[in-house]
């Protein structure tokens, strides 16, 4: 069977081997026949069991390696896309705040720290009745305050939002008015919110929901719009608007002051908890007056788009009736 095999190749090269007639027997004849190829330059060649023919690659070829980067120089590059992960987050999206004072106990606890939601005001959102909002100083409400003096780590890992800012002089209180709504309190309460009495749960143990004062504990008061009207938990220690009605501002805080509510304690692990809010301020006719100051001004937009659709039929219909006559 083999020679039946030399003989069917021998038909492409076996009359003439270099140069000179093909004699039977011939060894080099037999070889060029078997290999089918009369270039010196592979008569050498075999062929691997996968069809390639092994004078292709030499043994002492190099094999191409694909080096890896060292672990030492990506590490920069990690730390900085994680500084730029951690400033937008704390720019658009989430940022811790410590809390420095008693004024909002039991709710908050002084070294409490919160995370804060910045990213829903970005979208037109505002603060609303209840929440725990964090807002920077209006007009030097925190005058006379001691500020806290952070090592430089401390300031590096406050910039990025790693840790609460040290500097930034922010307050934290409770939303009771916004745009609207009548506040009043006499007495020792309860609050009043256009006239509806808050049942607050929250308040601290032992305090009245009204302090008896002449410096700001009694008042009725009108949240204008734009503006919201806060309180402290702790309401016998808390310098809150009641107390600042002096400011340029009347006690009242400017939206725009607003960086974001306060939405989960964070730390300490023991004392983690969401910031939700209180039934008492959905209760049925709260908002009344509020939303008929918030309907003004959207009252001259639908009046107007409410006058033009006559208008604009009027205008459509001259304008088929001369289309017509036009064809006649």
């Amino acid at each position: 069977m083999g020679d039946v095999a030399v003989g069917a190749r021998s038909g492409q090269g076996g009359e003439e081997h270099r140069g000179r007639p093909a004699e039977p027997g011939d060894p080099a004849a037999a070889h060029a026949a078997f290999s089918g190829n009369d270039d010196p330059a592979v008569e050498g060649g075999g062929v691997n069991d996968d069809g390639t023919r092994t004078g292709d690659q030499g043994p002492d070829d190099p094999q191409p390696k694909k080096q890896q980067r060292s672990f030492w120089k990506e590490l920069p590059i990690l730390i900085g896309i994680a500084l730029v992960l951690a400033l937008l987050i704390k720019t658009f999206l989430v940022q811790a705040f410590s809390i420095p004072s008693d004024s909002m106990q039991n709710t908050l606890q002084q070294g409490d720290r919160v995370l804060v939601d910045k990213l829903t005001p970005w979208f037109g959102s505002e603060p609303e009745r209840g929440e725990v909002v964090v807002f920077h100083d209006p007009d030097n409400w925190l005058a006379g305050e001691p500020t806290p003096d952070p090592n430089p780590l401390q300031k590096v890992l406050s910039w990025i939002g790693l840790m609460p800012s040290a500097e930034e002089k922010d307050l934290i209180k409770r939303v009771i008015g916004v745009g609207g709504d009548t506040i009043e309190c006499k007495g020792t309460g309860p609050l009043k919110v256009n006239g509806k009495a808050l049942n607050e749960p929250y308040v601290y143990p032992g305090n009245t929901p009204c302090s008896q004062d002449d410096q700001g504990g009694q008042f009725k008061v009108k949240v204008p719009e734009g503006h919201i009207w806060v309180m402290g938990d702790h309401r016998q220690n808390s310098r809150d608007s009641r107390y600042n009605q002096a400011d340029k501002n009347h006690g009242f805080v400017p939206v725009d002051k607003v960086v974001g509510r306060a939405v989960v304690i964070a730390w300490p692990v023991n004392r983690w908890d969401n910031l939700p809010v209180p039934d008492t301020f959905d209760q049925p006719g709260l908002n009344t007056q509020s939303q008929d100051a918030a309907a003004l001004p959207v009252a001259p937009p639908a009046l107007a788009v409410a006058g033009a659709v006559p208008f604009v039929l009027w205008r459509r219909y001259r304008a088929g009736d001369g289309e017509g006559r036009g064809e006649g």
